[in-house]
């Protein structure tokens, strides 16, 4: 067994996640894709329906939404909040950054710091940890709030196989605050591999692509995504990034009592699942029932855990993802 050492009380007081109203089933999906069948999706993906904003909701509504009840849930004062960090690539604008309005919409002080992140599906990872180390260094910022949100239907070709079949919208967010001494954040590590930076991309809105220069150009206004590559990327380097994690902190498999993985797709999660040998009751996905919400993903599946039980006081639990780029990340928590 081991001793915790590293653990600078900073913890996860709450987590909570939105689900936008409209839902696209494997049968209405394939209406749109010549030759596609719902039993292809399922064998290739295990998603059955994914989630879609409607026209009443958006990047930031859903935020927000996540960011009050986060608040009044554990009956904290906005005021109190030192640091927002936001993990997207779909936020409503390009700027101002929609940190700022999540500030506003809220009530924070001047005094709260506010970050937008877009490292892609692993933003939760990246967020939580530099929210924790910073927390860490100054004991000024009492809460920290973390959301990861995506819109990432308005992105997605719908006659596009190669991604249609995946992505879904949605939020997730994540309260930080100060925790008794040996509970809560502990260590992370990242790495990069940047060989395949293509392989995954969003050009439209880009400097390189304005949207001036658009028109009706659907690769470029839409996520392109080469599967093959992005799946050799994840079971090569996301793997090593759990174990090294695990043996930097003298900790062995077994000692980590529950994983939440980004929501990619069944078969990837189940993949490294056997090849770290991971029990599969010791993880939760819903990757089937929601699809793949980019950035929201780790929070919404840490949230559902947490609400049927899974998450058990005093258990050590990793989160670990892969984003686009390609960067790997994952840190350690010991819940209070």
């Amino acid at each position: 067994m081991y001793m915790i050492s590293s653990e600078c009380g900073i913890g996860i007081l709450s987590v909570k996640h939105y689900l936008p109203s409209k839902i696209l089933t494997n049968e209405e999906l394939c209406k749109n894709i010549e030759g596609l069948t719902q039993e292809w999706i399922i064998e290739k993906t295990g998603i059955k329906r994914r989630y879609y904003i409607s026209d009443t909701e958006t990047a930031s509504s859903m935020a927000i939404d996540v960011s009050r009840r986060l608040i009044e849930e554990n009956k904290i004062n906005p005021k109190e909040i030192g640091l927002i960090i936001i993990a997207s690539f779909s936020q409503d604008y390009l700027f101002p950054p929609l940190s700022a309005k999540i500030h506003s919409a809220i009530g924070a002080s001047k005094d709260c710091q506010i970050i937008d992140i877009n490292t892609n599906c692993v933003g939760l990872v990246t967020a939580t940890t530099i929210a924790a180390e910073k927390m860490k260094l100054n004991d000024k910022i009492k809460y920290s709030l973390i959301i990861g949100v995506e819109v990432l239907s308005a992105f997605t070709n719908l006659k596009d196989k190669d991604t249609a079949i995946f992505f879904s919208d949605g939020a997730s967010g994540i309260l930080l605050g100060k925790v008794k001494s040996g509970y809560g954040y502990i260590n992370s590590k990242f790495t990069t591999d940047s060989s395949t930076y293509e392989s995954v991309r969003m050009r439209g809105g880009g400097s390189m692509y304005p949207p001036n220069k658009l028109l009706n150009n659907l690769a470029v206004n839409n996520i392109e995504q080469n599967g093959l590559a992005t799946w050799k990327q994840a079971i090569t380097n996301l793997p090593p990034v759990i174990k090294e994690l695990i043996k930097d902190n003298d900790l062995e498999m077994e000692d980590i009592d529950f994983f939440i993985f980004h929501q990619a797709n069944s078969f990837l999660i189940n993949y490294i699942l056997g090849k770290l040998k991971i029990p599969r009751e010791k993880t939760y996905t819903n990757v089937e029932e929601i699809g793949n919400t980019g950035s929201a993903s780790i929070g919404i599946a840490l949230s559902e855990a947490y609400s049927k039980g899974l998450i058990k006081s005093n258990s050590t639990i990793l989160i670990a993802g892969v984003g686009a780029g390609f960067n790997f990340g994952a840190n350690l928590w010991k819940i209070l």
